[in-house]
């Protein structure tokens, strides 16, 4: 296995802030030089990786991000971008991330531990979530598919022979359910994470200390979200951000 590591984490024009707070705690958290990069809708397709056609469409009232492929809503620019982590990053051990989390940990033990298990090709948090019909975050949908969150956190052997089966004709050419339920993969190549390594406020239940807080409903700049868990926390690395 390469010694590379990178980090990679979604990026949406109307998250800024949230990405901000994702990419400074996760430097700030780093101990080791781990380049930390954006996953920019605009940049992937101007570089030819990705073509998917989208469009804005009225769903109950809500203007929603709409992949005409999977025919659903995406909740964010990057739904289906972040499956290029892997392609990106070319070698070695490469982490993607979800916008809306606040890194509370050095990240490196989450490298050390993938690299000591080279059998798994993706590690990730194994959540069964199932939330309630509706919206989150800036009134967007609120959907269920299977395996929901387990692509929120994923950490790639990218030098692993079944990630090759990821490839940029795949990421923009099948539904992204068959996507986030890591279609590319057999089960026993998906790594079970600690529920620290991907904690969701106000779902997840954890006996440690999370490490990697993600705010899936919405980060705490948004209306109702104010006071959730880990709330303070966030603003306090997002003023550390903007000095």
């Amino acid at each position: 296995m390469s010694n590379m590591r990178s980090i990679y984490i979604g990026f949406d024009p109307r998250e800024a802030s949230a990405f901000a707070v994702a990419r400074d705690s996760a430097e700030q958290h780093t101990l080791r030089h781990i380049p930390v990069r954006g996953i920019v809708l605009d940049e992937m397709r101007q570089r030819g990786l990705y073509w998917r056609q989208t469009s804005r469409r009225l769903v109950d009232g809500q203007s929603v991000l709409w992949d005409e492929i999977s025919a659903a809503p995406m909740s964010t620019e990057f739904a289906i971008s972040r499956f290029l982590t892997p392609i990106l990053a070319k070698e070695g051990l490469a982490l993607f991330m979800d916008a809306d989390m606040l890194v509370r940990a050095s990240l490196v033990p989450l490298f050390e531990y993938a690299k000591a298990n080279p059998q798994c090709a993706v590690f990730c948090v194994k959540h069964d979530h199932q939330p309630k019909d509706g919206v989150k975050m800036d009134g967007q949908l609120q959907t269920r598919y299977a395996r929901k969150n387990w692509s929120s956190v994923m950490l790639f052997n990218c030098d692993h022979p079944a990630n090759a089966n990821l490839s940029v004709d795949l990421i923009n050419n099948v539904p992204g359910r068959d996507l986030h339920r890591f279609c590319w993969l057999e089960d026993h190549q998906i790594g079970t994470l600690g529920p620290e390594w991907n904690y969701l406020v106000g779902h997840t239940k954890c006996d440690e200390s999370p490490r990697i807080v993600h705010f899936t409903d919405g980060i705490p700049t948004m209306p109702g979200y104010e006071n959730v868990e880990y709330a303070d926390e966030w603003r306090v690395a997002m003023n550390a951000w903007a000095r």
